[in-house]
Order: C-alpha cells, then sequence, then structure tokens
C-alpha cells in the first residue's frame, strides 16, 4: 500500500504560484500535479519533498491549515507594477534571509572584538539636504571625485567604491544568484538591491545581476539608507523618481555623490553630440552613461522628452553588450559575501570561535576544502 500525505490543494497551488512556475512547467517532473490541486489524488512523502524543493518552498509549510502570507521582513520600498512581483519570490525572501544571518554573526563578532558602534549609520535625516548628505558620504568614504577620474575603467571604480564602504565596516554583498545557487538566480526587475542598517554590521546587498552601470547607482543609493539609519528593499534606477520620500532622497544623494551638480554644470558641453558627450563624461566621473544622463537631465541639458528618449535608447545599448565572464571562483567568492565578513569568519573559525558547519552554511560551502581554498586566497591561511 503506497503512503500518501494529506495535502490541502490549496497548498499545492499556493506553493506553485509563489515559485513564479506553471503547471506546464512541472507537470513533466510532477505528472499528477493537475490531480493534486484538484484535490482527486495526494502525493506521496517522496514526492511531497521533491515538489517542495522544485517550488523552494519549506517542507513545513505544506502541513499548515492555509497558506501562510509571506512578507518582505524588512520595509518594502518596491514600486514595481507587474503583478507577479507583488509577492516576494522564494528567491528575494532567502536572500534577505541569508544576508540577516550573516549581519547576526558579524554583529557578534565584532562586539566581542571590542568594536564601537559605527558612528555615520544613521548619521543623517531626511531634513538634510543631497548636496550636504553627500558631503558627508564622501568624506567617510574619502570618495575623491580626481581620483576616480584616474581610474582606468568604471568596473575597476565600482570596485574601488565596494572596497572604500567596505573600509569604513559596511559589508557589502555583490551576487546574482541565491548564495552559491547558480540554478537560482536572481531577477533585477524584483530588486537591485536593499540595506541592513545596524551600528555594528550594516549590509548593503547588491543584485549582481544586474548591469554593472546599475550597480554603481545601486551601491550608493543603498548606502543612503545606510546614513539614514533605515533599512529598506529597493528597485531605484537612475531614472525613477519615486513615490516615497526616503527613495526620492535617496536617489538625490546618490546621484550627487557619483557626479556632483556643480561640476557637471561646468563638464557639460551642450553643443557636442550627446552620445559621445555622455560616454566623455562616463569616463570622466568613472560612473555609467545612465546615471550621466541623469544629470545632465538635472543640470538643465535635457528637456523631460529627451532625457527619456536618450534613457531608453542607451539602457537598450547596454542591455545588449556581451556580459563578462563571472571569473575565478575565489575572486568573486569574498564580492558575494562581503570581503569584510569572509575574512572575519574564516579567521574565526581557524581560532575555533566558529564551528566549522556554521561557518560553511554562511558562506554557502559544503566542503572544508573550499573553505580552505578561500582562506588561502584572502591571505589569512
Amino acid at each position: 500500500m503506497i503512503n500518501r500525505v494529506p495535502i490541502t490543494p490549496e497548498l499545492l497551488r499556493w506553493a506553485r504560484n509563489r515559485s513564479g512556475r506553471d503547471v506546464v512547467s512541472l507537470s513533466k517532473p510532477f505528472p499528477k500535479l493537475e490531480a493534486w490541486e484538484r484535490g482527486e489524488l495526494q502525493p506521496t512523502l517522496k514526492q511531497l519533498e521533491r515538489y517542495a524543493k522544485a517550488t523552494r518552498t519549506p517542507i513545513g509549510y505544506f502541513f499548515l491549515e492555509k497558506p501562510p502570507e509571506e512578507q518582505v521582513p524588512i520595509p518594502d520600498l518596491r514600486t514595481m507594477a507587474n503583478e507577479y512581483y507583488d509577492r516576494p519570490s522564494p528567491d528575494l525572501l532567502d536572500t534577505i534571509y541569508i544576508c540577516q544571518q550573516r549581519q547576526e554573526w558579524y554583529r557578534d563578532y565584532s562586539r566581542s572584538m571590542g568594536s564601537e558602534p559605527l558612528s555615520f549609520v544613521g548619521s543623517i535625516g531626511l531634513e538634510t539636504d543631497e548636496v550636504h548628505a553627500a558631503a558627508d558620504l564622501r568624506a567617510m568614504l574619502h570618495f575623491n571625485i580626481e581620483e576616480r577620474r584616474q581610474i582606468p575603467t568604471w568596473t575597476e571604480a565600482l570596485r574601488h567604491f565596494i572596497s572604500q564602504a567596505d573600509s569604513i565596516g559596511v559589508l557589502v554583498m555583490v551576487s546574482g544568484v541565491v548564495g552559491n545557487n547558480n540554478h537560482r538566480k536572481l531577477d533585477p526587475k524584483e530588486f537591485r538591491g536593499f540595506a541592513l542598517a545596524d551600528d555594528f554590521a550594516p549590509v548593503v546587498f547588491i543584485n549582481g545581476a544586474d548591469t554593472k552601470s546599475a550597480q554603481m547607482f545601486t551601491l550608493a543609493h543603498e548606502l543612503a539608507h545606510i546614513w539614514l539609519g533605515r533599512s529598506a528593499v529597493s528597485d531605484t534606477q537612475a531614472l525613477s523618481v519615486p513615490d516615497h520620500e526616503v527613495e526620492r532622497w535617496c536617489n538625490r544623494v546618490a546621484a550627487e555623490l557619483l557626479v556632483p551638480l556643480s561640476i557637471i554644470q561646468e563638464e557639460f558641453r551642450a553643443m557636442e553630440d550627446l552620445r559621445l558627450e555622455q560616454e566623455r563624461l562616463a569616463r570622466h566621473f568613472k560612473v555609467s552613461t545612465l546615471v550621466i544622463l541623469r544629470r545632465i537631465y538635472d543640470a538643465g541639458g535635457l528637456t523631460n522628452d529627451e532625457f527619456q528618449s536618450a534613457y531608453e535608447d542607451e539602457l537598450e545599448r547596454l542591455l545588449a553588450m556581451p556580459k563578462a565572464s563571472g571569473g575565478s571562483f575565489y575572486l568573486t567568492q569574498p564580492a558575494r559575501v562581503s570581503r569584510r565578513f569572509a575574512q572575519a569568519i574564516v579567521i574565526s573559525t581557524l581560532e575555533g570561535h566558529t564551528l566549522y558547519r556554521d561557518a560553511l552554511r554562511m558562506l554557502g560551502f559544503s566542503k572544508q576544502a573550499t573553505f580552505r581554498e578561500l582562506g588561502h586566497s584572502l591571505e589569512v591561511l
């Protein structure tokens, strides 16, 4: 006799919808799915375990009386219009949970090392205008416009920007997948980044599946959240004028930090070809051409219609460009979890203060050999 699990059909449908998959895509591995959802047949425990994995649903949820109402665990300031993103995907939720676990560990680690609270977290408010707020961020980060001009590419400038944030205590994590699972790719249409404000362990997560040009603006935007002391998940970009006051403020600060309005007003040559001019200024400031277009518009160099048209054309051009390869795992892994966090947890584990199993879980590793190779790449072994 086959033992089947009495599961409410509503929960099976909920799990499928939650994962963003339809009956057709799941019918091959689960040919009886439609019968399950109609309540005509029930799955075995093994089938249910497989279905939970396929839909990225904690198996315990299937034994509830009704589907839970899942919510993003931090303020959700996204403004997506697509109905699919009205509910958070398992990928977004799991990414936030993973980052919260790392943050909690690092907070305890930082306190155990006798660290003092970071003075810049929550140091300014919405009443601060973007020029003064950006100046505060620039001073703390040692974000020098002329220095950035000397960096060969804006990709390297982004790497340097991340390093500047890391050096003052911000855990910057950049990944395009959930953990290290390359089968669970994050969708930039759902979110571009989020900030987890904390006095000892502020975290900024950047969706690495987004374009490199967008990542620069996302980092600046999320750092503004840290300075405000307000956690949030965002979908903002240089083009947008968000409805939420906090997002509008963070956008203005991010733009002013990357490209000060007073300088763009001096540098912009209105009589030159716009495409050539935006590329020249992008090389000058080491930011994306999209951010440059936004600042030219802010400086009065483009009408709203001209800006919208030029922005869409440039975005289409950037999206059509081939993506670079991911590079060495041991070079990209510190970026995924934050170099500061990676160094701390490797050292703590080697000193016997953190269990290997906990370190491997937070790093997304399954083998100690991988852990040791990471330690070598970080020069702590």
